[in-house]
C-alpha cells in the first residue's frame, strides 16, 4: 500500500522514477522496488519523496504505519499456511532446512546470498526465519517430517563450531514426538527426489499445497496431477531413506566426528 501511494503521488506530480531518484538521492531501482513493495524505504527516502512530490505529509504518515516484512511477498502466503499447517514435510539437498536452522547458521546462509544483502536485510531475514520455527511449539502440534541428504548436514556452513551447534539442535528437534527426521543413504544409486527439494503441507482445511525451489526461482504447486505426483514422490523418499532411529544415530556420528 505504501508503494501504491508513492506511485500515486509521483504520477500525479508528473515525475518519472528516474527523475525522482535523482532528486531524492536514491537509485531508480530503489524507487522501483519501493513502489512494487519489494523493499522498504530507508534513511531520508520518505521525507525527501514527500517534499519533492508535494504529498504534504501523506507519505510521512503512511510510513509510520509501515510494517516491514523481510519475507518475499510471494512467499508470505505460504508462510501463513505453514504456521497453521496440520502437517508439513520437506525434502532438502544442500543446506539444513530453514525450520531447523539455528541463528548463526541462518546468518551464514544469508551472508552467502547473491546478489549480496546488506546487514539490515540479513538480520531481518534471520529474524523472520527464527519466527517461523514457532511451528514446533504450536498447539495443536502438527506432524512434521524431513528427509535430508547427508551433504546438508556435513557442509560446515558458518564454520565447524556453528555446524556442531546446528547438528545438536537438529538432534534436539528430532526427539520431539511430532517430528521425524530421516537421512537419505548417500550410497543409493538413485531415488525419487533427484529433481530437487520440495516442501509439502496440509492446511487446516485438509487442502494440500507444495512449494518447490530452484536456481532460477521458486513456485507453488496446488493443482493435480502435479501436486499428487509430488506427494507420491515424497512417500517413496521416506521409504528409501534411513528410519528416524537410524538417522539419529548417523547424525550423532557426524556430530562426534567434528
Amino acid at each position: 500500500m505504501f508503494g501504491s501511494l508513492l506511485r500515486f503521488y509521483r504520477e500525479r506530480a508528473g515525475i518519472s522514477q528516474e527523475a525522482l531518484s535523482r532528486r531524492i538521492g536514491f537509485s531508480k531501482s530503489q524507487v522501483a522496488m519501493v513502489e512494487r513493495g519489494e523493499r522498504p524505504p530507508k534513511g531520508t527516502f520518505v521525507p525527501s519523496a514527500d517534499e519533492v512530490l508535494g504529498a504534504q505529509g501523506a507519505l510521512l504518515a503512511a510510513a509510520k504505519e509501515l510494517r516491514v516484512s523481510h519475507l518475499p511477498s510471494w512467499f508470505k502466503a505460504f508462510v501463513d499456511e505453514e504456521a497453521n499447517a496440520v502437517s508439513l514435510h520437506s525434502y532438502v539437498t544442500h543446506v539444513v532446512p530453514g525450520l531447523l536452522q539455528i541463528e548463526a547458521y541462518a546468518r551464514a546462509v544469508f551472508s552467502c546470498h547473491y546478489p549480496p544483502l546488506d546487514d539490515e536485510e540479513i538480520e531481518g531475514r534471520v529474524a523472520a526465519r527464527l519466527e517461523r520455527q514457532k511451528l514446533f511449539q504450536r498447539k495443536p502440534v502438527p506432524a512434521i517430517g524431513f528427509v535430508l541428504e547427508l551433504a546438508a548436514l556435513s557442509r560446515p556452513i558458518g564454520g565447524p563450531q556453528v555446524l556442531q551447534e546446528q547438528l545438536d539442535h537438529v538432534l534436539d528437534v528430532a526427539r520431539l514426538r511430532n517430528v521425524e527426521i530421516q537421512l537419505m543413504p548417500p550410497y543409493r544409486l538413485t531415488h525419487a527426489g533427484l529433481d530437487g527439494p520440495m516442501t509439502l503441507l496440509e492446511t487446516t482445511e485438509r487442502r494440500q499445497l507444495a512449494y518447490v525451489e530452484g536456481q532460477s526461482g521458486s513456485y507453488f504447486v496446488s493443482e493435480q496431477p502435479s501436486l499428487g505426483d509430488l506427494f507420491g514422490k515424497y512417500g517413496i523418499l521416506r521409504a528409501q531413506a534411513h528410519s528416524p532411529e537410524e538417522s539419529v544415530k548417523l547424525i550423532e556420528q557426524v556430530a562426534h566426528a567434528l
